[in-house]
């Protein structure tokens, strides 16, 4: 009866051993889709689709708590390539969220600025760069063109410029007319 017994826990503590071996070694860390997710959003992290950046939206959106149509920032395109993804219908931009707008990124007009440092404080990417009571300026390549600066400024010197379109920045326009299934002729 005890060899039984022991025979029974040592078996229970080789194949615990198995699976905590398991699973640490085939651990997945984070959830694929989430990630997949993450990487078609924007990463303005603007907080305009209601969630705090854009890795908290795709986890909301994996878990199926939030729609697809709330990133203004990555508008009908980014729509799209959730809607591929996750095989969802494409949907207009929510209402609710914003409008879709130009891609832009942030202007501090030098002459104005008192280097309050408010902006810096409001920037999610570290985009703006300088010290208090001294002028700031915008690293270009880093804003994301959020807009999250603008409420701080308490001398309004910063403005929004659109990019330009080039090679890099253009993009194929969907069509604007209704597709309309082929129908059957009868002779």
């Amino acid at each position: 009866m005890i060899s039984a017994i022991l025979v029974m826990a040592l078996g229970a503590i080789v194949l615990g051993a198995a699976l905590g071996y398991a699973a640490v070694k085939f651990r997945v860390e984070g959830d694929p889709l989430v990630e997949k997710i993450d990487a078609i959003l924007p990463q303005t992290q603007c907080g305009q689709c209601g969630f705090p950046g854009c890795k908290p939206y795709a986890e909301a959106i994996a878990k199926g708590e939030a729609e697809i149509n709330q990133c203004p920032p990555g508008g009908e395109e980014g729509i799209r390539k959730l809607a591929d993804l996750l095989g969802r219908e494409v949907k207009e931009l929510s209402a609710e969220h914003g409008i879709e707008k130009p891609k832009a990124v942030a202007f501090i007009d030098e002459q104005i600025c008192i280097g309050c440092t408010l902006c810096i404080q409001a920037c999610p990417v570290d985009a703006i760069i300088g010290a208090a009571k001294q002028m700031h300026t915008i690293v270009a390549d880093q804003c994301t063109g959020c807009e999250l600066c603008l409420p701080p400024c308490p001398v309004n010197c910063i403005s929004m410029e659109p990019l330009p379109e080039s090679v890099e920045t253009w993009k194929w326009k969907y069509p604007v007319f209704a597709i309309k299934p082929a129908t059957k002729e009868v002779a």
